[in-house]
């Protein structure tokens, strides 16, 4: 039944609510629209106040509808035929958009956009439907039909569509400006970064290794998941940030307890100046209020203190289960649950401090230079441009070999720590005079 139909028409959704930026956001879409649907060479566009229009001129239909049905800033879609804005074209129309051999139950729900046009509404819908009925055994059920048949008369052309196809919503990407993702290898960073993708924000990403600690496998698997996240803005430039000699310097003069917070200040300040490099408006996180000590709204304060660039954080306000489910639909999570862990999971102290104090943090960061080693992040960092199925040499299948290697980086991790700190006071032996 697809060869019948030559168009897809786009519903615009919430863009038909902007005012004087509306045009601005249409031209957005449509440029993504024609990128995303860059492998099928054969298309034809036409983008108007209230709708677009691609032509198939031969391609494939339903490969078609199932790429742009994830390009953001669309509402909905239907495989539709064009004809003249003819009463005897339409009639001919509608009964060539079922299939006469497999009967059922139809509806007729015909809009006239021109109002010039002499037959109103609830006419077209009785002159298709005895149409359909003297020359089919399909029944009309007005309620719950098998496939409703939708009729847009508009002054240049009618189009007759039997199916609505969901949009992904929101915002085009792009028309809302660009933020550096942190995208570990877990289930909440890829679903923000979707999430903020949603409302016409295009991403870049950055990765924080640290080999030996952290495996290749970890990094395969960020790849991964940035591949099944591409396809919603077409690609993502991911920056792999070479993080083991700042980690071990963290824990080497640090307490264990503000390790992680003071590890995720140095991530943020990484993130905040690749993101000025990048010219990226905002960073994003996929943290969720609650969840783990370094995200409690106390650690978030003392984290965020390090940079006047906004941070995004569209799960904060979301329980496991339901960031989960996102996770689920968008394809990430299966990619995201693999046991290769990054480093935030791998250097977890016993007991975190969950109420960490600022003057703590910028206490124990005046004992090293840090900023020499936050500059050479920035500056060492690998770009990798990730494009839709991209296919990382190997996410290893068995979890046998990286667990023997995450045994032996915590070994490994424990020696030098045990070495780094000895010099070091505890976190109890630090006294009111030593802050202050």
């Amino acid at each position: 039944m697809d060869c019948r139909y030559d168009h897809i028409l786009i519903r615009y959704g919430e863009l038909s609510l902007k005012g004087k930026n509306r045009g601005n956001f249409i031209k957005t879409l449509y440029e993504d629209v024609r990128n995303a649907l860059a492998a099928f060479p054969a298309l034809s566009f036409r983008k108007e106040h209230d709708r677009m229009y691609i032509y198939l001129n031969g391609e494939e239909a339903e490969a078609v509808c199932a790429v742009v049905s994830r390009v953001f800033g669309i509402s909905s879609l239907s495989l539709a035929i064009k004809v003249r804005p003819d009463m005897e074209e339409i009639r001919q129309a509608v009964l060539a958009s079922i299939d006469a051999e497999h009967p059922g139950t139809f509806k007729i729900a015909a809009r006239r956009s021109d109002k010039l046009f002499p037959v109103i509404s609830d006419q077209i819908n009785r002159i298709c439907a005895g149409e359909i009925l003297r020359n089919t055994d399909w029944k009309v059920d007005v309620k719950h039909p098998d496939v409703k048949i939708i009729v847009e008369v508009h002054r240049d052309a009618a189009y007759i569509m039997t199916k609505r196809i969901p949009g992904a919503g929101g915002l085009p990407v792009g028309a809302s400006g660009r933020a550096m993702v942190l995208l570990s290898g877990g289930i909440d960073s890829p679903v923000a970064s979707w999430m903020v993708m949603k409302r016409g924000i295009r991403i870049e990403a950055v990765h924080f290794a640290a080999p030996p600690y952290t495996s290749q496998a970890a990094r395969d698997k960020v790849m991964k998941l940035a591949s099944l996240l591409a396809p919603w803005q077409g690609e993502i430039l991911l920056h792999v940030v070479p993080f083991t000699e700042l980690q071990l310097a963290i824990y080497q003069h640090c307490d264990e307890s503000y390790a992680i917070t003071i590890m995720r200040r140095m991530m943020l300040r990484i993130a905040a100046g690749l993101a000025q490099k990048r010219h990226c408006q905002a960073i994003a996180t996929g943290e969720s209020v609650g969840q783990v000590a370094s995200q409690t709204l106390e650690s978030m304060v003392c984290i965020n203190e390090v940079t006047t660039t906004p941070v995004l954080r569209p799960c904060a306000c979301m329980d496991k289960l339901e960031i989960i489910r996102i996770a689920e639909q968008i394809g990430t999570y299966d990619t995201s649950i693999l046991p290769f862990e990054d480093c935030c999971t791998i250097f977890t102290p016993k007991a975190p401090v969950t109420k960490p104090r600022l003057d703590k943090c910028e206490r124990f960061e005046s004992r090293w230079d840090w900023q020499t080693q936050v500059t050479a992040c920035i500056e060492q960092a690998e770009k990798v441009r990730i494009r839709p199925g991209y296919t990382p040499d190997a996410v290893p299948a068995a979890p046998a070999a990286c667990i023997l290697e995450a045994a032996a980086s915590e070994a490994q991790l424990a020696e030098a720590n045990r070495r780094a700190c000895e010099p070091q006071q505890t976190e109890a032996e630090i006294t009111e005079a030593d802050l202050f």
